[in-house]
């Protein structure tokens, strides 16, 4: 199984983060993205949810079964293609698989051709929100803060998040038994 994501836009702002550590200079602005944009990779980590939508191709085993994707929560299933072992792909029509999207968000899709093998190829959407805007406010504080206590380490930083950061991220925290 392989998710391979598109570059999503920053889940925090640049302006959010000089803002906190009170930067007024642009010098700084490569390091400081790069930090916002570590900070949200951990924190969908944390929190086991993509933030901003973005689009998603994952491939999964064509065996019969229900097969869960990866990402979530989705928002949207938008095509399904086989893949023989020459990696050739061809789209599949509707009778071919079945798809949902269960009320925690995960998302599910099968093969509904007995004894087809092959590897289903499915791109979808998936994110808790559409733009950095609508995320909840307390995720975005939690990555500036999170982005701001790495700047100011200097490369001391902890294995863990600050305990602050945690408590802010906590509450949209989804996990998966497997």
């Amino acid at each position: 199984m392989r998710t391979e994501p598109e570059s999503g836009g920053l889940a925090a702002s640049l302006a959010e983060l000089k803002a906190y550590l009170r930067i007024e200079t642009g010098g700084e602005d490569a390091v400081l993205a790069g930090l916002l944009r570590s900070a949200a990779t951990l924190c969908e980590q944390f929190v086991g949810q993509w933030l901003v939508a973005r689009e998603a191709r994952e491939t999964v085993a064509g065996t019969g079964g229900w097969q869960r994707l990866s990402a979530r929560p989705v928002l949207a299933i938008e095509s399904v293609a086989a893949v023989d072992a020459d990696g050739e792909s061809e789209a599949l029509p509707v009778d071919a698989y079945a798809i949902d999207i269960d009320a925690a968000g995960d998302g599910w899709v099968r093969s509904t051709r007995a004894g087809d093998r092959r590897v289903l190829a499915v791109s979808y959407r998936a994110g808790m929100a559409g733009e950095l805007n609508g995320l909840p406010e307390a995720l975005r504080q939690g990555i500036v803060r999170l982005a701001a206590d790495h700047y100011l380490a200097r490369g001391a930083e902890s294995a863990a998040p600050p305990a602050v950061v945690s408590a802010l991220w906590r509450p949209f925290r989804r996990m998966r038994l497997t």
